[in-house]
């Protein structure tokens, strides 16, 4: 009987198919919703770089797939650096994990800010929008404090809303694709492709966060050893078809001139194509979708926080205590970083403050990304397979390289 109800559990956990589309899904989202803009200072080029980003994502997720089967640990992106290589480097693997989740959540603040203007164009402007950003900070932080119950069930309302604008620039923008808009916009920089190129793999590298999702959930996929590398990959290869494609679908619509001053690229695609109505109702399904996962990850910024105050990183006065039910000091204490982080990266447009703090945000994981790459080449020492040792590290040793690469691009351009 213990041996059916044990295959019963398993029977029950997620499969390849499912672990996949979580790791896509946890990617997929308002990360894309302002990297065309973004991106237009390079032009569809930038479809390179996309390649060369997903390329390094494989590697990236076939890390955290061999990590995850070996040792299944939701805390892994700490322990990991941790236990492979120093408890130093865990402290800096979470510093780093930290930091980013409140930079990178003021990125997510101006998405919305971007979104919400197509409603309230007076939002526009260097102040206007830094003050928008932390009004809706706030807003979201009352939302926290409201219950961790309330805000995952805003976040998971919003997760289907939040492909709307996605599916519809692809598939509207490829009804009406422009072959010449697309190539005059090929390589806007003025600078070879060889220099645009990596210099942009930075940026690009926002709509990747995430990918490490499958090991997080490690012990609820069944045959890990099998699946989670099918899934790390298929959600990564998925994820990268759709940014793709909507990457393509936006540059084939709007000149690249045009696009660097949208604040909305998606709404605007499809209210250039199908009417102001239309896009409107993408703006706002981007919009509901923005702040969802500003909510989520507000409160994730002050877990992450308040595991940094129970392992003596942080005080825990300003941390609050982990697995509280809500870290109320942490929420309040991440909102405060994020409001002067919106104030001390005010920039002339929407476009340019997003670029400077989402950059931020990915140095800091590829720096993550980095230390846990080379704990496994200490991890994979305990395998039994040659043939398993060598792949790890082969794997681990490809994505601790782009690592680097994509990090001294961006550093010297």
């Amino acid at each position: 009987m213990a041996e059916t109800r044990e295959k019963g559990l398993k029977q029950q956990g997620l499969g390849p198919l499912t672990a996949t589309f979580l790791v896509a899904g946890n990617m997929v989202g308002s990360g894309l919703f302002l990297l065309p803009a973004s991106l237009a200072s390079v032009g569809s080029s930038s479809l390179i770089g996309w390649a060369i980003a997903g390329a390094g994502a494989m590697a990236l997720a076939g890390v955290f797939a061999i990590l995850g089967a070996m040792r299944p640990d939701p805390n892994g992106l700490v322990r990991y650096p941790a236990d492979g290589l120093h408890p130093a480097a865990g402290f800096v693997a979470w510093a780093a994990y930290w930091a980013s989740c409140w930079v990178g959540n003021v990125a997510i603040a101006l998405a919305a800010v971007g979104y919400l203007a197509v409603f309230l164009p007076g939002l526009i402007g260097a102040w206007p929008t830094a003050l928008g950003a932390i009004g809706l900070i706030w807003l979201m932080t009352l939302a926290n404090l409201s219950g961790p119950r309330a805000v995952g069930w805003f976040a998971g309302s919003t997760l289907l809303i939040g492909l709307v604008p996605i599916l519809a620039a692809i598939v509207f923008g490829f009804l009406a694709f422009d072959a010449e808009v697309f190539a005059a916009s090929w390589n806007v920089s003025g600078q070879p492709l060889a220099q645009a190129i990596p210099a942009s793999l930075v940026t690009i590298f926002w709509a990747y966060l995430g990918l490490e999702s499958a090991t997080v959930a490690a012990k609820a996929v069944d045959n890990p050893r099998r699946n989670l590398p099918i899934a790390a990959l298929g959600g990564v290869a998925l994820a990268s078809v759709i940014y793709a494609a909507a990457t393509a679908a936006v540059m084939g619509v709007i000149p690249a001139s045009e696009l660097a001053t949208s604040t909305a690229p998606f709404a605007d695609v499809v209210q250039r194509l199908v009417g102001p109505i239309a896009g409107a109702v993408v703006a706002a399904c981007a919009l509901a979708k923005t702040l969802g996962t500003l909510a989520g990850w507000l409160l994730v910024a002050a877990e992450a926080g308040a595991s940094g105050g129970a392992s003596g990183y942080l005080p825990r006065a300003i941390a609050g205590e982990r697995g509280a039910r809500l870290p109320v000091r942490g929420v309040i204490v991440t909102a405060v970083l994020m409001s002067l982080t919106a104030l001390a990266t005010v920039s002339p447009t929407l476009t340019r403050q997003f670029n400077a703090l989402i950059n931020a945000a990915v140095l800091a994981n590829l720096g993550m990304y980095l230390l846990c790459a080379l704990a496994l080449i200490r991890f994979s020492g305990g395998m039994e397979s040659a043939a398993r040792r060598w792949l790890a590290r082969l794997v681990a040793a490809l994505a601790g390289i782009f690592c680097l690469w994509a990090t001294w691009a961006f550093l010297v351009a």
